[in-house]
């Protein structure tokens, strides 16, 4: 019943963002030709109605907005293209024609409320140095109940294949949540001797060991017992989608979720935006718009990958204790021994805490010590190692060059 409430909710108030647009647009034009449109009180009904009108969520994936990047002493047009569609995602490539090949880069985004599209600035920075691909996860709500589940399994097996289409010698990084996915892949690949093993991972502000300085999302999952959050947090997607019938762990709870950690600084965002257009600081507003746009782009995850998430990475540490498994079968963290391992850490991170992530090194034991390497970064939250400026200055040279070295 949660997911049909929300989204009667959602319809109902579809006139009333449709009107608040259509009566903003109407004083733009209509006073705006006359020239009373710029004063304080029209500013500020019109700065009321956009606040109205950006109210609710939306459920499709926004636009990376890429279409061109410099390369050297030159702009080179950006072609995003399908490498490979599977039902529950799609490794999307950003294709440039140059003459030099540069390193293949997998970033793995994460699945956890949004869209791929939140890495936008990470595929920016990422773009000019390296041949990137990402993987554009689905919103379960689109995807029919005849293909089957998504869990934890099923996440590795992609990667796995994204890494396979694009084919021995690549690199990947992962953002967050898919640190856990990605450096199990890392191990099932070179148990297997895959040769599309990835020459080099990086880690980058991921749950890899949850024990250690738990933050409130760690603590959040740990509160309550499994079966807690299957019949709190999870919906059944209703009739008039691809996916009805499909179990969900729906991106509206998600957001919810993470705005009450940080609410003070939601509504004092939302306030500073409603100021900026009604004084007509269109350019601050331009940015807080583009920010919240994204932002309330919301997907849904399927219950099984949900679950499984909470339970192995959170509640049981099942990759830290050892004890991790992939489709039954026990994986050896031994086994990487040539993929080179970068973790990335943001000292005032406080959805993965200094610590989580780093873990990773104690795990791959097998790797000599030129071939991995850690790096804290001071100053940044969780989004400022992935995003801004300290990423593009500080963090991004040392992946570069961690890429770099990995692949001569």
């Amino acid at each position: 019943m949660i997911y049909a409430a929300y989204q009667a909710q959602s319809d109902l108030l579809d006139p009333v963002r449709l009107a608040a647009r259509m009566s903003r647009r109407f004083l733009d034009t209509t006073l705006g030709g006359v020239g009373l449109a710029d004063t304080a009180l029209l500013r500020n009904l019109t700065a009321a109605l956009e606040m109205v009108e950006r109210t609710g969520l939306s459920h499709a994936r926004p636009s990376f907005g890429i279409d061109t990047v410099s390369v050297g002493n030159r702009e080179v047009e950006v072609r995003e293209e399908v490498a490979l569609d599977l039902p529950f995602g799609r490794l999307i490539h950003f294709a440039k024609d140059i003459d030099q090949p540069q390193p293949r880069l997998l970033v793995v985004a994460p699945l956890s409320g949004h869209f791929a599209t939140l890495l936008q600035d990470t595929v920016k920075t990422l773009l000019p140095e390296n041949d990137v691909y990402i993987t554009d996860w689905t919103n379960a709500r689109d995807v029919p109940l005849k293909v089957g589940s998504f869990g934890f399994d099923e996440y590795v097996a992609h990667v796995i294949r994204f890494l396979e289409t694009i084919g021995p010698g690549a690199h990947a990084l992962a953002v967050c949540q898919p640190c856990v996915q990605v450096l199990t892949a890392a191990a099932v690949m070179a148990q297997e001797d895959n040769p599309a093993q990835p020459l080099s991972i990086t880690l980058m502000a991921g749950p890899v060991d949850t024990r250690v300085n738990p933050t409130k999302v760690n603590e959040l999952a740990t509160s309550k017992p499994l079966d807690w959050f299957e019949k709190n947090l999870i919906a059944t997607v209703p009739p008039g989608f691809a996916g009805a019938g499909r179990r969900v762990y729906p991106g509206f709870i998600q957001v919810g979720a993470f705005m009450s950690m940080n609410m003070e600084r939601h509504v004092k965002a939302h306030v500073e935006l409603f100021e900026n257009l009604a004084m007509g600081e269109h350019d601050k507003a331009r940015t807080a718009k583009a920010f919240y746009d994204e932002y309330f782009a919301v997907l849904d995850l399927s219950a099984e990958f949900y679950l499984e998430t909470i339970r192995i990475v959170f509640q049981e540490h099942d990759l830290p204790r050892g004890v991790l498994t992939y489709r039954g079968d026990p994986i050896d963290f031994r086994a990487i021994r040539r993929t080179a391992l970068l973790t990335v850490e943001g000292e005032r991170d406080d959805i993965c805490a200094v610590g989580q992530t780093v873990a990773a090194q104690d795990i791959c034991t097998s790797l000599r010590p030129h071939l991995r390497r850690h790096h804290l970064q001071a100053g940044v939250g969780h989004y400022g190692v992935f995003s801004g400026r300290r990423w593009k200055g500080q963090v991004y040279p040392l992946v570069r060059n961690h890429i770099l070295a990995a692949d001569a």
